[in-house]
This record gives C-alpha cells, structure tokens and sequence, in this order.
C-alpha cells in the first residue's frame, strides 16, 4: 500500500506555499495535517477559509468550537485532531478532565453539553441528528442559525479527520490521552 509522506513545502505548489506561510506566521510552525492538505492548495484554502469564516459572527465562541472539533474528532477516532485540539482546547481555557469530559459527552454545562451531543449524534449518524439531541440543542437557546454553523463545524472537522484515517501521517502534537 501507498504510504502518504509530509511533503516539504518546496514540494507543492507556489499557492500552498503561500498558504502555509501565513500558517507558519500565525502558528510558529506547518503542522504535518496542514501541509498534507497542502497537496491540494484548492482544499487547503477551502478548509482555512472555512475554519476563519466559522469564527466570524459566530453562534458558538473559540472554546465551544474546541468542543465541537475534541467530540467530532473521538467520534471518528481520529488521534491527529485529538491530539491538536486537545492541546487548542487547553490553550482556550479546558482542563485535561474537560477535554475528556467533552470526548465522552458528559460536560458539565447543560448548555455546552447540548452542542456536544447533538454534534456527537450528527458525526455518529452520517449526518442525521437523533430527534431528542436536536430537541434539547433547541431547548438550549440555539436557532436554526447555530444548528447551521455546528453542521459545518462538523464537516470542517470530518474533513481534517478523513484526510488523517486515509494518510496516517506523524501526528507532531502531544498525544491525546486515551479514553
């Protein structure tokens, strides 16, 4: 089988070259996913647009999109996005019991909780959301608006978990602690 390599950035295109700089700036370093993704600089724009444009007039705050990214990525076993967004959701202010709190859906804030679940039911269920967990987001005080973003939410991370299962590149973030 096919082993995917961490292209070096003098190996893509003078596009995701640019890209990746501006991560590198941003960042201090190209994490292996980002420069993976980088073989194709159409999906390497697309994701970092899509992740800026998340967090613009955004339903959810930087920490509640950690929770959304630590649940998505346990329910697609996905070591790489564990890894890093363990270590983002720390920066934003979790603890290690949170991170793993939120990767078992049991917060203890109701409200984030609801946002847990129903994205743990959408990522579980190819994108369908079991009835109560919808119900309950809504009961939460979310609108139609959030239910929007948290689905896209879910496919940017679904993304960044798929390119992972299907390259297994280095994951070059302390490990996530398994549950």
């Amino acid at each position: 089988m096919k082993t995917i390599q961490v292209p070096a950035k003098d190996q893509l295109n003078t596009v995701s070259q640019s890209i990746l700089e501006t991560v590198q700036s941003k960042m201090g370093k190209i994490p292996n996913l980002y420069a993976t993704i980088g073989y194709s600089s159409s999906a390497l724009k697309a994701m970092l647009d899509t992740e800026a444009s998340l967090s613009t007039d955004s339903s959810f705050s930087a920490k509640e999109r950690e929770a959304i990214n630590l649940i998505v990525s346990q329910v697609n076993n996905c070591d790489y996005c564990l890894a890093a967004h363990t270590m983002i959701a720390k920066m934003r202010g979790y603890s290690e019991e949170d991170t793993i709190a939120i990767r078992k859906a049991q917060y203890h804030d109701a409200k984030l909780n609801a946002v847990i679940l129903l994205a743990q039911s959408i990522a579980s269920n190819k994108g369908t959301a079991n009835p109560y967990d919808l119900e309950r987001f809504f009961e939460a005080g979310y609108d139609e608006k959030a239910l929007i973003e948290v689905t896209a939410l879910i496919a940017l991370r679904s993304f960044t978990n798929y390119v992972f299962a299907n390259t297994k590149i280095p994951v070059d973030f302390p490990e996530a602690q398994t549950i």
